[in-house]
């Protein structure tokens, strides 16, 4: 019987490319799911920001109502404003957040004008496009 020999130079480079491979591809999913864990707490912290100013918004609705049902005018209730069209405005502030709501009084019916969520947000530095160097 003949002895054939066996080399393992090509067998052991194939396996260390193959290790460099899995281990490449391991640590980039690490970082991929970590990443996305990070934008998902970031999101459902926003959400949980805005639901909580919708429910501060329907509140005043209907602490507005109550106050119309009451006779009272909705101007009354605290921290609220009037502008020249007879629109009632409130603004809720949650960190970045803003709720502003509108409300008019039409024949002791409340009618919603707005209900506008806003995020404060300043650019970084300068933005100028169409500055000339």
């Amino acid at each position: 019987m003949r002895h054939i020999p066996i080399k393992l130079g090509p067998l052991a480079l194939l396996l260390t490319v193959i290790s460099i491979c899995m281990t490449t591809l391991g640590v980039l999913a690490f970082a991929t799911a970590r990443a996305d864990w990070n934008l998902a707490q970031k999101y459902a912290d926003t959400v949980q920001t805005r639901y909580a100013l919708e429910a501060e918004g329907q509140r005043f609705l209907q602490t507005a109502a109550k106050a119309l049902e009451e006779g009272n005018a909705p101007e009354s209730l605290d921290s609220t404003e009037r502008d020249d069209d007879g629109t009632v405005w409130k603004t809720f502030q949650e960190g970045e957040f803003s709720l502003r709501v509108g409300v008019v009084d039409e024949s002791g019916h409340l009618r919603v004008v707005s209900w506008r969520i806003q995020k404060e947000w300043e650019p970084e530095g300068d933005r100028n496009l169409w500055m000339m160097e």
